[in-house]
Formats: C-alpha cells, sequence, structure tokens
C-alpha cells in the first residue's frame, strides 16, 4: 500500500503489554473460578450515541458571497464535452467511444461552443452536457490549430443558458483575481482560483507553431479544464484555458489560457467560414517591448524587432530596430496601419491580418524616421 504521505511509527511492545492471552493462560483463569479477563474498554460508560449541535455560522463574508454569486451565473454557460471516436467492432457494426473529456462554454444564442482545438482534434464526434444536465450530439463548425481553438454547435431549437459576458485581455494587470470553471479529471462544474500569474507567454504547440500572448495563472487547471473559460472578478470571459506547465502531467501551479482579444478575432471566423487562415507579414512584434517602445518614443504603432528572410515584409523592404554594442535600441520601422486599418498596437495589427485574405496586396503606412512612407505588399499565404 503506498504511504501517501503519511509517516508511519513502529512502536516496540514488551509482551506483557499484549492485551491477549495464551491459550494456556485463558484456561488458567477460568479454572480458577474466574471468567473473561476485563479489560479497559469494559469499563467505559455506554455512548448516547446523539448527534452533535452545530454551531451557527453566520452570513458568508462579502467576498465569499461574491466568489459563490459569481460562479452560479457563470456556471449555466459552462459545458462538459466527451469527445467520441468512430471505431468499428468484429461485425464490422459503427460504434462511437468515448476518447477523454474536456470543457468548453457556450459562446452566442446561436448554439456555439468555444473549445480547445486539442480536445476535439482526432475525434469524429462529440457529446454536450449542459449544467441542467441536457445532453446534445454536437458537429464541429471549425477550428484553429494555431491558437488551439475550435467552435462546436448544438441544436439551434433548444433554449441554451445565456453566453458568459465578454471581458478584454488587453489590459489586465499581473496580481488581479481569475476564476477558473471546467471539469478536471471530469469531475464536473469545478471552481479554481488564482491570479494573472504573468502575461504574453508564448508555448509551441504540435504542430509546430507558437501560441502567443497567453496568460499565466495559478489557478488550478488540470487535464479535463482544457476549453473552459477564465473569468475576472466582474465574471467576465478574459481566457480560454489551454495547457499547463507540469513535471507530473497535473497542477503544479502553472497554467496558460489565450487571452479573450485572441478568442474574439478567431471565432467569428470560424464562425463565419469554418476554417481560419492568417495571412502572414513576416514581423517580429512583441506586447511588451512594443509598449515601451511607444512610451519612449511617444509614436503609436507596431514597432518592427525582426524580419523574417523571404518573408512578404523583407521583399517590402521593412526596416527591423537595431541594438548597438552598448545596448542602445535604435528604431527600425513603426507600422502606423495595414490597409485602412489603424495600427496603435501589437494586438491591432493581428486583427488587421485578420481580417485581410492571403495573397491579398495591401498598403502599410509606416513611420521610417522622421516621415511616413506608404510600402505596398502582398501578406503571405
Amino acid at each position: 500500500m503506498p504511504d501517501c504521505g503519511s509517516r508511519r511509527y513502529n512502536l516496540p511492545m514488551r509482551r506483557s503489554q499484549i492485551l491477549s492471552l495464551s491459550a494456556a493462560g485463558m484456561l488458567a483463569v477460568l479454572l480458577a473460578g474466574g471468567g473473561p479477563p476485563q479489560t479497559a474498554f469494559s469499563a467505559q460508560p455506554a455512548a448516547t450515541g446523539a448527534p452533535r449541535t452545530p454551531t451557527p455560522r453566520g452570513p458568508l463574508g462579502a467576498e465569499e458571497r461574491e466568489i459563490t454569486a459569481l460562479f452560479e451565473r457563470a456556471r449555466r454557460a459552462v459545458v462538459y464535452i466527451a469527445p467520441t471516436q468512430r471505431m468499428f467492432d468484429l461485425s464490422l457494426n459503427a460504434l462511437q467511444v468515448p476518447r477523454g473529456t474536456g470543457s468548453g462554454f457556450i459562446w452566442d444564442e446561436q448554439g456555439h461552443i468555444v473549445t480547445n482545438n486539442h480536445v476535439i482534434e482526432g475525434a469524429t464526434g462529440a457529446q454536450v452536457r449542459l449544467a441542467d444536465g441536457r445532453s446534445f450530439d454536437a458537429e464541429l463548425v471549425g477550428r484553429s490549430p494555431y491558437h488551439d481553438l475550435a467552435v462546436l454547435r448544438i441544436s439551434t431549437d433548444a433554449d441554451h443558458p445565456p453566453a458568459l459576458p465578454i471581458g478584454t485581455s488587453e489590459d489586465l494587470r499581473v496580481g488581479q483575481k481569475v476564476f477558473a470553471i471546467g471539469n478536471p479529471f471530469g469531475l464536473d462544474w469545478t471552481l479554481t482560483t488564482g491570479i494573472v500569474s504573468a502575461l504574453n507567454r508564448e508555448l509551441p504547440t504540435q504542430e509546430g507553431m507558437a501560441i502567443r500572448d497567453l496568460i499565466q495563472t495559478d489557478a488550478a487547471i488540470n487535464p479535463g479544464n482544457s476549453g473552459g473559460p477564465l473569468l475576472d472578478s466582474a465574471g467576465r470571459l478574459i481566457g480560454v484555458n489551454t495547457a499547463i506547465f507540469s513535471p507530473s502531467g497535473a497542477y503544479a501551479g502553472v497554467g496558460f489560457a489565450v487571452p479573450v482579444d485572441t478568442v474574439n478575432r478567431v471565432v467569428p471566423r470560424l464562425i463565419a467560414t469554418g476554417r481560419y487562415t492568417r495571412p502572414t507579414l513576416g514581423v517580429e512584434v512583441r506586447s511588451e517591448i512594443n509598449a515601451w517602445l511607444i512610451d519612449q518614443n511617444r509614436v503609436k504603432g507596431v514597432y518592427v524587432l525582426g524580419v523574417e528572410r523571404g518573408s512578404p515584409a523583407a521583399a517590402a523592404g521593412l526596416r527591423a530596430a537595431r541594438i548597438d554594442a552598448r545596448g542602445a535600441v535604435s528604431v527600425g520601422d513603426v507600422i502606423l496601419s495595414l490597409g485602412n486599418r489603424r495600427t496603435e498596437k501589437v494586438e491591432d495589427l493581428y486583427d488587421a491580418l485578420d481580417r485581410s485574405a492571403p495573397g491579398e496586396r495591401i498598403v502599410l503606412t509606416v513611420q521610417r524616421g522622421r516621415e511616413q512612407v506608404r510600402v505596398p505588399v502582398q501578406l503571405g499565404r
């Protein structure tokens, strides 16, 4: 039997301490006219068996009331997802076999459900169970491995709970309280709490790409939480729980969520077209460095930190920032707009690319030194 973390103690005992008699000793007692030996237990008074009276606790604290109310509001929009895979028995009859569990949440009144791509990847079907116990067969609408997001749809004839309110992620601060709701290890509708531990994290995917601008949190996230919502203290969606960092495969204090600003860009595209293809520009940008450069240079835009070889940006002649031997930064091109869309921050550039088509010819407005120049570019596929 495993120790389970409890210490064991082995205490030595003399023969005179053992509360049992040998057969010969018992026979001697009986022949002497005595009865069975009396132990200390027989001297105790009989227990009444009456239950104890509970001590009144009084009302919940203000913070407890807020958290319980947040959970009750949000849990109705959180769903339990059971992906299935088609298999065949010996008679070649098709069977839908369960293959793990995940979480998701209602996105809109049309029955769209948002979850992680890795929750449904490889599945041929999925069952969605609502908090009120109703279950629906779900169909796949679209998925984006690049963002680890997927959209399912359940019956539009059914009465669905209201969707979660949407927040923003660009203004999150480290230290903010967050709340995760999901189905870890199949334990449905579980609430965990924590804080925003860090921002702008990056993780590689199995497809060799990277998911950028992730929210790091210490709210407990475990297998089965994937696809569930991360909420702020106002009960607004600020992220989709997607991954953990753990040597053992279970919660180790570091979890990651796709930020809601990304979700709000990608999900409408998946609903509209069933797929996500972002055109490529080929520039290296970083949200936190961009914010610092804006503060230093007083120019709102997307600062080009690097240009990929052979990319559309390289073909268009975009110039990257440089760092000299003393560590001083020499600013390169600053992208002010892509087409007719202003790009005052990195998220604006992603949004403008999301709304453009691969192969599209478009004009960048760029701050280059003290002048603005227009740079034509053909977006990559």
